[in-house]
């Protein structure tokens, strides 16, 4: 599914990952722990490409196919999909509204049809329900007044509605209570499929204790230097990342 080998990007002209590789199969979910300033939401950024983000070597392939050479909205039309950290509010925009128009966008970027109003809103409501969403709060302006809590209910809220081949988690656990790290990871795990890949991005165990990983990736010094199951992660929880970060 996802191959990035050697990838090299730079901000400001700032290097900061330095020769990245990693595979992720389809089915399998990957997390990725690090240090801060290590690269982690540079990966992010990267693989779905926000701007300010230049690539001076290496590649990310999604399915054979060149990842980089993608705008992202071709990115997020073949099924990329990041959760932001801090998720953006956008004043006078539905929540609604805005995720009818991504899924019809990117429906339509595939060939394929629109959905239905009616269609939309039943799918909408089931998706609430099971995230436990109070459905008015969908209409209100995105994010704007929302708790941090909310923010990430909706992050996953759309991501259950988009139905992404890829996902990226960037540190989605931030700013959660137990209650609402457990929902939103129940979110998380409904989606796990053989055809769908993830990458979770945390510091701590405590998401990887609800979002059961494949694999455990450390990442320093702007590369994967340490790769292993998932006793890799209560490791870093016992020890720290101190020689992980001297190595790299």
């Amino acid at each position: 599914m996802l191959s990035v080998s050697n990838l090299h990007a730079a901000v400001e002209a700032k290097e900061i990952l330095k020769g990245l590789s990693l595979e992720v199969p389809a089915g399998e979910v990957h997390a990725i722990m690090g240090p801060n300033g290590a690269g982690k939401s540079t990966l992010s950024y990267v693989l779905t490409g926000r701007q300010g983000y230049e690539v001076t070597e290496g590649s990310a392939m999604l399915d054979g196919e060149d990842l980089l050479a993608l705008e992202p909205n071709e990115r997020a039309a073949k099924g990329v999909f990041l959760s932001f950290q801090y998720p953006l509010e956008i004043p006078g925009v539905p929540a609604l509204t805005f995720i009818r128009t991504a899924l019809n966008a990117q429906r339509k970027a595939r060939g394929e049809a629109e959905v239905t109003a009616p269609e939309f809103l039943k799918l909408a409501r089931a998706k609430a329900a099971e995230l436990k969403i109070d459905f008015d709060m969908l209409k209100r302006a995105l994010n704007v007044g929302f708790s941090g809590g909310e923010k990430k209910r909706m992050e996953i809220f759309q991501m259950a509605m988009l139905s992404p081949r890829f996902l990226i988690l960037d540190e989605t656990d931030s700013g959660l209570d137990v209650d609402a790290l457990r929902i939103v990871a129940d979110g998380v795990n409904a989606l796990r499929s053989p055809e769908r890949g993830m990458l979770v991005i945390t510091h701590y165990q405590r998401l990887l204790d609800y979002i059961k990983p494949d694999r455990v990736h450390v990442l320093a010094g702007g590369r994967i230097v340490e790769s292993g199951g998932p006793e890799l992660a209560l490791e870093l929880e016992r020890e720290g990342y101190e020689k992980y970060a001297r190595a790299a």
